[in-house]
């Protein structure tokens, strides 16, 4: 037995409730994930001004018991830039590289996110745990979407043609 429908149901059929779903490139995810690490980076760097007494610190040329000279600030703007041009780097360079580059760089980071929290007080500690867990969190889906790199499995007729497009490479003489 068919139900009735009203007037408006014949001219609006139901759509589909299934979203189109299109496979996002590897090199988009880390470079999301990537930037995504550089904002929380830096809000960190940035909420932390707000602690008292961390302004005058500065001032006084001290950050986590460092002596601020020329020495600190290079290490933090490579520690800063290294991040910054894995946004760029993960989606201009080839797989194989991209994939080595950012399983290695992702796998130090791990140590520099937590050493955030290195001499901080336990006053702190739900700033500190909470920014260093979020951090690590997206270093881990880099790693996991680099090792996961999905591997295009070649066809004897792909490597055929593949070979048969190579260049021919003649013995120089001497």
């Amino acid at each position: 037995m068919r139900t009735p429908q009203s007037h408006t149901a014949l001219e609006n059929p139901p759509s589909q409730s299934t979203l189109e779903d299109l496979r996002m490139p590897v090199q988009a995810k880390l470079a999301a994930a990537w930037t995504s690490f550089m904002f929380l980076y830096i809000y960190v760097d940035y909420l932390a001004l707000y602690k008292p007494g961390f302004i005058d610190d500065l001032l006084a040329g001290i950050v986590h018991e460092f002596d601020i000279g020329p020495t600190f600030v290079a290490i933090a703007l490579t520690l800063m830039a290294i991040p910054i041009l894995m946004i760029l780097l993960s989606v201009t360079l080839p797989a194989r590289v991209n994939r080595t580059i950012n399983l290695a760089v992702a796998t130090l980071y791990i140590p520099v996110s937590m050493f955030n929290a290195a001499g901080e007080s336990w006053t702190y500690s739900y700033f500190y745990g909470l920014s260093i867990g979020l951090e690590v969190l997206l270093l881990a889906f880099i790693l996991r979407s680099a090792w996961t790199w999905p591997r295009r499995i070649a066809s004897p007729a792909t490597l055929a043609a593949s070979l048969d497009s190579e260049p021919l490479h003649r013995p120089q003489q001497a």
